[in-house]
């Protein structure tokens, strides 16, 4: 679960909060209230949250260290500039970027998704038999995951 927590310096910035989760430390906004850890990565972790001012529920990622190796911020890069244009049932919609505390010095990304009921790696695990239905969304998965790099 998310647990709320005290900055790290002691000094709350105007319009953020601190939770902690899977050992994983998140500024978010305070318009979301995350709700718990739902997947880790080579990239990062994310927690399902609710956005306070639509009540939608999202998926907020921490990308850890972004600017820590070049090909790492380029995928990053990469990734905001397509989703932000691409639109489509298939490929999961970026909803917000959340904008750092401290703009000349900061280490983490925060990306705001539609929250999903499962992921590709899921599917693909079950013992679930594909159909072609599910055989056209996983081919529109890959294109999108070969624009993006991930």
């Amino acid at each position: 679960m998310a647990t709320l927590v005290e900055p790290p310096n002691g000094v709350k910035p105007q319009g953020k909060h601190y939770y902690s989760m899977w050992q994983t430390l998140f500024e978010i906004d305070t318009k979301y209230v995350p709700i718990k850890p739902i997947g880790r990565g080579a990239y990062g972790v994310v927690c399902s949250s609710i956005n306070k001012e639509n009540n939608e529920k999202v998926a907020i990622k921490k990308i850890n260290n972004v600017f820590e190796n070049r090909v790492d911020a380029l995928r990053t890069l990469r990734e905001l500039k397509l989703l932000r244009h691409i639109q489509h049932d298939n490929v999961i919609a970026l909803k917000d970027i959340m904008m750092p505390t401290h703009r000349t010095s900061f280490k983490d990304v925060y990306l705001v998704y539609e929250l999903m009921d499962t992921d590709l790696h899921q599917i693909i695990k079950s013992s679930q038999p594909l159909s072609n239905d599910h055989c056209k969304y996983f081919i529109f998965q890959v294109v999108a995951s070969v624009l993006t790099g991930y």
